[in-house]
């Protein structure tokens, strides 16, 4: 039997008079109702009830239903209640309670949320099917195959121990037996909301353990599916079994806040409400008061709490272009906190979150307060998430509408979407469910950009690899670097909110992700995609993997000299190109010397060059910013007058710095050779993270040509930079 507590544990105090803030008024019209009131109508007054009559006992269920859908057929709730009193008749709740009050209880949260009749008709037979003689067949046939397949997820939930020692493959299990409509978790969740609030006859130990699951597993899906109103207070009952002192304390504070004769929010709403009364924006500004949870949390950041700390201001308006000229307004009428400020209706968060985030300081003593602006259409769903969103299986309305992708289909929001692809594409049930672990534990999002204006959720110390895998999926394994705000990174490189990440793609689809990338990985989509790359790969040693000396080999001229060097020209393997007699045409103020182009810097006309002598009568020739020319006239080396000749033919060294794949090699050199360089000697060093380096020397009959030579091989995909040989401070 599901639910067993009876006394309600503490909840949050009730504000004073006077100085209270005022929450919501769909939730002030509702206090919480008297269960046992409502247990004795459910025995004393079936029995009685016209068959057109709705029962009295689920007479609150229908005013909440009601009040969000004026027009809904309530025969199902007749006749779904009429099933569940009938079938729960007997049965008792620890507390001495009719068992029926929890079907109602749990009815009546969701109804409040403004779930659909379909939803409330499943969850008040939720418990039938496992804790009386009631079979899913009866509920099908006499109810639909929907709320069959609802009280079946239910009951499939209620199976399950999903705390620290769950096994991880009846968690997956449970997840693919309500991934496909989120309306079964959203009646998992509004059932653990009653438990707890009735959890006081449980044994402490139990109180803990139920407690710690509701912390670990069921807060966070709540905040990933949106329903803020749930996820608040959970966290709250979570708070007051988990950390009695410290809840006592926030309680406390909350209280004598609540006395105050003075409020700090209710003297700025006044000065909004004025505000905006001039401006001629119709808005309703109420103040929300902190959770218990929040209020902890802000005491513990800023210490001593101030009053406009227990609360934040809401203001709700029609048209999301009138949220952007309210802000307009209070940032131009009051003193903006410029730091504050977050768009969440331009870049929703992924559960459905929508609203503009702002604060403006009080001129008479400087305390800040937080403004929270939003459509009344996004508050609804700031409340109820996925609740909101109605009937998953009925024609999309206008509010709702198809514009934002995660909005679209209402049983498959963002991150349930993921977490299915998830569990499919794990390896096994351990690293699905230690994936799924580390991204429960993230309670905060950034957004990326992508470079065409769309864009990414991510968590918070998300990587440039978790970027790949959120954009591009399975194809991800070929990327071949990243660009964040237009310069080059490492996919290492950890993201910021805001960003914009540009991901460089190879061409070759059997491309296989790198072995460090899992130390890089965040989020379960990527980890879970190159461990399962990674496992299918031949026994080869998984260092080998993305080896672009190998591949570079393999194409041809990698570190071996170009055609036409002679012995003596060739290279080290992975050495630097040996230094070549010029074939430009320099001038030199020294009888008989011989000129020789520097190796560390490769001068080319027109650049300034300047001369030094070495042994055997040669003159070698340093660009004038080499650092070996510093280094040598500070040794009171002599300088040699040179200069450029007629000739305009030139021979230089480039760098090219690229990342690791097949054919790169034979496309690099195929672009050089039509921008007419002649490769007199190439190297490449032993690739680092799939980074590799090239060293060309070319010569080209036109020293004009160079930058169109350096433009064709950035051009070539892979490649990330072009470079001529830097000045070293190295002997001549």
């Amino acid at each position: 039997m599901n639910a067993e507590a009876v006394n309600p544990s503490p909840g949050p105090v009730p504000p004073a008079t006077g100085g209270a803030v005022t929450p919501a008024p769909r939730r002030k019209s509702r206090p919480r109702l008297d269960l046992r009131r409502l247990g004795r109508a459910a025995l004393l007054g079936t029995g009685s009830a016209a068959r057109g009559r709705l029962p009295d006992a689920i007479g609150h269920v229908v005013e909440a239903h009601r009040a969000h859908h004026p027009d809904a057929d309530l025969d199902p709730l007749h006749r779904a209640y009429v099933l569940a009193e009938s079938s729960h008749r007997g049965q008792m709740r620890k507390s001495g309670e009719p068992y029926i009050t929890h079907p109602l209880a749990v009815t009546l949260i969701l109804a409040e949320l403004g779930a659909e009749t379909t939803t409330l008709t499943a969850s008040l037979l939720h418990d039938t099917v496992e804790d009386t003689d009631v079979t899913l067949d009866q509920v099908g046939e006499e109810f639909g195959a929907e709320v069959r397949y609802l009280v079946d997820g239910v009951t499939k939930l209620e199976k399950v121990d999903y705390g620290a020692a769950a096994e991880p493959e009846t968690f997956r299990k449970m997840l693919l037996a309500t991934g496909n409509d989120v309306r079964v978790m959203s009646i998992k969740l509004a059932d653990r909301l009653h438990n707890m609030r009735t959890l006081g006859v449980m044994r402490r130990e139990k109180q803990e353990r139920i407690a710690k699951v509701t912390r670990d597993v069921l807060i966070p899906l709540a905040e990933r599916l949106g329903v803020q109103a749930l996820k608040s207070e959970l966290e709250d009952l979570v708070f007051a079994v988990m950390h009695p002192e410290e809840y006592a304390h926030t309680r406390e504070l909350v209280a004598e806040n609540a006395a105050r004769a003075d409020d700090p929010l209710a003297a700025v709403a006044d000065e909004v409400r004025g505000v905006l009364r001039e401006a001629d924006i119709p808005a309703e500004v109420l103040i929300r008061p902190r959770h218990f949870v929040s209020v902890h949390r802000v005491s513990r950041k800023r210490g001593t709490l101030r009053g406009a700390d227990f609360g934040r201001l809401l203001v709700l308006v029609q048209e999301d272009a009138d949220c952007y000229a309210v802000l307009g307004e209070l940032h131009t009428c009051l003193t903006p906190v410029v730091s504050e400020f977050k768009d969440f209706i331009a870049v929703p968060k992924f559960n459905l979150y929508q609203s503009l985030h702002t604060a403006v300081a009080r001129a008479e003593d400087g305390q800040v307060v937080e403004v929270l602006i939003r459509t009344h259409q996004m508050h609804k769903v700031a409340e109820a998430g996925v609740v909101a969103l109605g009937n998953p299986y009925a024609p999309p309305s206008e509010e709702q509408g198809a514009g934002d992708g995660e909005r679209a289909d209402p049983t498959r929001p963002g991150w349930l979407s993921r977490l299915l692809d998830w569990q499919r594409g794990a390896p096994d049930p351990d690293t699905f469910w230690s994936t799924l672990r580390e991204d429960l534990a993230q309670d905060r999002e950034i957004t990326v950009f992508r470079p065409d204006g769309g864009t990414l959720g991510l968590p918070e110390g998300a990587t440039c690899v978790d970027a790949a895998y959120a954009q591009y999926g399975e194809d991800a394994h070929a990327t071949i670097g990243a660009r964040v705000n237009g310069r080059l990174a490492t996919m290492s490189t950890v993201l910021r909110d805001g960003d914009t990440v540009q991901l460089l793609m190879g061409q070759d689809p059997a491309s296989e992700p790198s072995g460090d990338w899992l130390e890089h990985a965040r989020t379960p989509a990527a980890r879970i995609a190159i461990q399962r790359r990674l496992a299918a790969r031949p026994a080869a040693s998984p260092a080998d993997a993305g080896d672009a000396d190998e591949a570079a080999d393999a194409e041809g001229p990698v570190r071996g000299p170009a055609a036409g060097d002679s012995p003596a020209q060739r290279p080290a393997r992975g050495g630097p190109a040996a230094p070549r007699s010029a074939s430009a045409d320099v001038r030199v103020d020294a009888p008989e010397a011989t000129v020789r182009l520097a190796g560390c810097c490769t001068p080319v006309p027109p650049d300034e060059i300047t001369g030094f002598p070495v042994r055997g009568g040669v003159v070698t020739v340093h660009r004038a910013g080499c650092a070996a020319v510093a280094r040598m006239k500070s040794a009171g080396r002599p300088e040699v007058g040179v200069s450029w000749g007629e000739s305009t033919e030139c021979r230089v060294t480039l760098l090219a710095e690229s990342f690791g794949r097949p054919h790169l090699l034979a496309d690099l050199t195929e672009a050089m050779a039509l921008e007419g360089a002649e490769i007199v000697s190439a190297t490449v060093d032993p690739p680092d993270r799939q980074r590799v380096r090239h060293s060309y020397t070319v010569v080209l009959p036109d020293a004009a040509r160079l930058p169109a030579l350096m433009r064709a091989m950035r051009d070539v995909p892979g490649v990330y930079d072009v470079s001529r040989a830097q000045p070293q401070p190295t002997g001549v």
